[in-house]
């Protein structure tokens, strides 16, 4: 196939993914809204019926990984506590280096039953992003203004609401606060060493006071905690945009549970216990750039067919009618009504994009530069 065309078939499936996701997504929201009337009748009804209805979101984009792209994910892991994922509730550490390391926290959650019920703790200005933002509010996820000040009342709330969630959730959460890059990590080893604090080499220093609170609220409810690092094979640079254009990545997830109970209930002590973990994690870093490898048995955890029957059944609902009013307006040969309808799918795609845009690196937040700035004042 020469350039040109290669270019064209892949504009036109950037434009048929995009379509599928966004009008499936609207019209999930759409049903969210509905499920509200539930609440005060059946709440443990109307938490189920998010987690599904949010699962056929968020499997949309978990199956771009596995089946669109064919990414590969390897888990390192204890062959004992293997068995125990996905039938307990656990809090996630995840690292904080890659513009698609939420995609594989979301692939991990997926494997073993819990993409559905899985929570994070986000920033508040996701809540007002249709689609994903809209499908988080339904499932009680915990938005955060980044001023703890404001929000440990609010987080803390949020929290002790999941205490009686009837499904096994994930609470996935980035200790660091942002995504790693090398003027944030200047400024954060700056702040270690006013501290007094070991510094990293590969990682942000880790903001306690979410983790503390997360930790105190769902203790006796959450079983562990795992410890997650990720990294990709060969120096690959994963992006959502390579994954939406088929790009495979070869990902290594290494994962270390630890029972709750091993985790201090002080707060100060949790805070310690956390800047210790991740100078264990540091280690860990280190050795699997100078091997390739983590120190624990590789696992490839099978992929379950769901996300793609998920995303086939939205394809086949959506697609008929739209290569039904395609033709229909060839037909009518009305070129203004042709460019609309151009426009429109267009727009679509732009609006992915600006979503993808949200995950780039090098659009990320300024959190971990100013605010870490202000707290060497």
């Amino acid at each position: 196939m020469d350039i040109v065309g290669f270019l064209k078939s892949q504009f036109i499936c950037h434009l048929l993914i995009c379509y599928i996701f966004i009008v499936s997504g609207l019209i999930i929201n759409f049903i969210q809204l509905f499920t509200l009337i539930l609440w005060p009748i059946n709440k443990q009804l109307f938490r189920r019926i998010n987690c599904r209805l949010a699962y056929c979101i968020s499997s949309q984009m978990v199956m771009l990984l596995e089946w669109w792209s064919g990414t590969d994910c390897t888990l390192y892991t204890d062959p004992e506590s293997y068995h125990k994922y996905g039938k307990e509730n656990a809090i996630v550490i995840l690292n904080h280096n890659f513009e698609i390391d939420f995609l594989c926290g979301w692939n991990f959650c997926e494997r073993f039953g819990v993409l559905g019920s899985s929570k994070v703790l986000a920033k508040k200005e996701l809540s007002y992003m249709p689609i994903i933002g809209w499908m988080w509010y339904f499932l009680e996820i915990v938005f955060c203004k980044r001023k703890w000040e404001e929000d440990r009342k609010t987080v803390m709330q949020k929290l002790l609401n999941l205490r009686d969630y009837p499904e096994n959730f994930w609470f996935l959460i980035h200790c660091e606060g942002t995504r790693f890059t090398e003027q944030k990590h200047q400024i954060s080893m700056q702040v270690a060493e006013a501290k007094g604090l070991p510094k990293l080499k590969y990682h942000l220093l880790p903001r306690t006071k979410g983790f503390a609170v997360t930790v105190q609220c769902l203790r006796n409810v959450v079983s562990a905690v795992y410890d997650s690092t990720l990294n990709f094979r060969n120096n690959e640079n994963p992006t959502l945009l390579g994954v939406l254009n088929g790009k495979k990545y070869h990902a290594d997830l290494y994962v270390k549970r630890i029972p709750l109970e091993e985790v201090p209930e002080d707060e100060h002590e949790c805070s310690n216990w956390l800047h210790k973990l991740y100078q264990e994690k540091d280690a860990f870093q280190e050795e699997y750039y100078r091997t390739g490898t983590y120190p624990a048995v590789p696992i490839v955890p099978p992929r379950r067919p769901w996300t793609l029957l998920n995303w086939l059944f939205w394809a086949l609902l959506l697609l008929y009618p739209l290569f039904k009013l395609l033709i229909n307006m060839i037909n009518s040969g009305s070129s203004l009504t042709l460019a609309s309808f151009a426009f429109v799918i267009v727009m679509a795609s732009v609006g992915v994009r600006w979503m993808i845009g949200v995950t780039e690196i090098n659009k990320g937040s300024t959190y971990g530069n100013n605010d870490n700035k202000q707290k060497q004042k």
